[in-house]
């Protein structure tokens, strides 16, 4: 079974600017133990679709009548935007699902110390006593390579390294052995070694536990070392999905070859990055058509600010949605 399949999602909200949409028409599917790459720019729309699978958008979110979201679980699966009471939303709020923050202090209580917000999270989702629950919590922190567990478990989030904080966010995240984990850009306030530390845990957690991950990030070199297939998202559209490895050797989507050009070139580290041209616009001045058509170095007058292109496969795994990629397509 499927562990996630997203279908149709579409997420709007209502401001007092009138309602913005956030997400348009996103589909997708995760397997127990593939771990899938959201990459896009800030205001991309990632971590408001990450929050629609916990169902953490604020009240003015409204999820189109079209969206679906289904998670596939050992008891059966679950249609996560039925779920009303805060008893139903337990199976996707720290139970089959955790997510990772970017900024680990904003996740945890200031005034109470980590292990008792472990124990605590940990009694909500299962029926354990205080002991095994803390037993649980002293392992899962040395299991994510927190030396002196035991010490740790009873310290503040205040008293730990930013490295070792984002240790104890995984740890308390996967306590609860979620099927699913959310991970939006836990490396982002990280330094380098550290990072590369956090990418190998996270290699470490898919191969010991199975479970399925949507890392979020705008760093494509983090997606290349660390997904197995990545998804290119652009003012809450896909514009790309495909192998990770096909994706950023052959980027089709001029987005997604804007973002690679982007990145430093270690055979030549004098060589000028090359951005992207033109900023990402507000999602109250969303444009017309194809919504990268404003910064779009092949943009078609006349074609492109007026119609939506479509997925098109340029194999069995590897689509983006672009006219000039199915006009390429028909010729060849």
């Amino acid at each position: 079974m499927t562990l996630l399949n997203v279908e149709n999602l579409t997420l709007e909200f209502d401001t007092d600017e009138g309602r913005i949409t956030a997400v348009d028409d996103v589909s997708f599917t995760l397997e127990a133990g593939e771990v899938m790459g959201l990459v896009g720019e800030s205001g991309s729309g990632k971590s408001v679709t990450a929050k629609s699978l916990m169902r953490l958008n604020p009240y003015n979110a409204v999820y189109g009548p079209q969206s679906r979201i289904a998670l596939g679980l050992d008891s059966g699966p679950v249609d996560v935007l039925s779920l009303k009471t805060a008893r139903e939303m337990q199976v996707v709020r720290g139970g089959a699902v955790s997510m990772i923050f970017q900024e680990p202090m904003a996740s945890f209580a200031p005034a109470i110390t980590i292990g008792k917000q472990m124990v605590e999270q940990l009694q909500l989702h299962h029926k354990v006593g205080k002991k095994a629950a803390r037993d649980v919590s002293i392992e899962m922190l040395d299991r994510v390579g927190i030396a002196d567990a035991a010490k740790r478990f009873d310290q503040y989030a205040f008293e730990l390294s930013g490295g070792m904080r984002q240790r104890a966010m995984i740890a308390m995240a996967l306590s609860t052995n979620p099927k699913l984990l959310i991970a939006d850009e836990p490396t982002t306030a990280l330094d380098v070694t550290i990072q590369a530390q956090v990418i190998d845990l996270m290699k470490d957690l898919v191969a010991d536990f199975g479970m399925g991950i949507i890392f979020i990030t705008h760093d494509l070199g983090v997606i290349a070392q660390t997904a197995d297939k990545i998804a290119v998202m652009y003012l809450g559209r896909l514009i790309e999905t495909g192998p990770v490895r096909e994706v950023i050797r052959t980027p089709a989507h001029p987005y997604t070859q804007g973002l690679l050009r982007a990145l430093p070139n270690l055979a030549d580290l004098d060589a000028p990055l090359i951005p992207v041209p033109g900023d990402i616009p507000s999602p109250l001045e969303r444009p017309s058509g194809c919504v990268f058509h404003t910064r779009c170095p092949v943009a078609m007058a006349g074609r492109c600010e007026v119609a939506v292109p479509e997925m098109v496969g340029l194999d069995k795994t590897h689509a983006a949605a672009c006219f000039a990629v199915a006009d390429q397509r028909r010729v060849a």
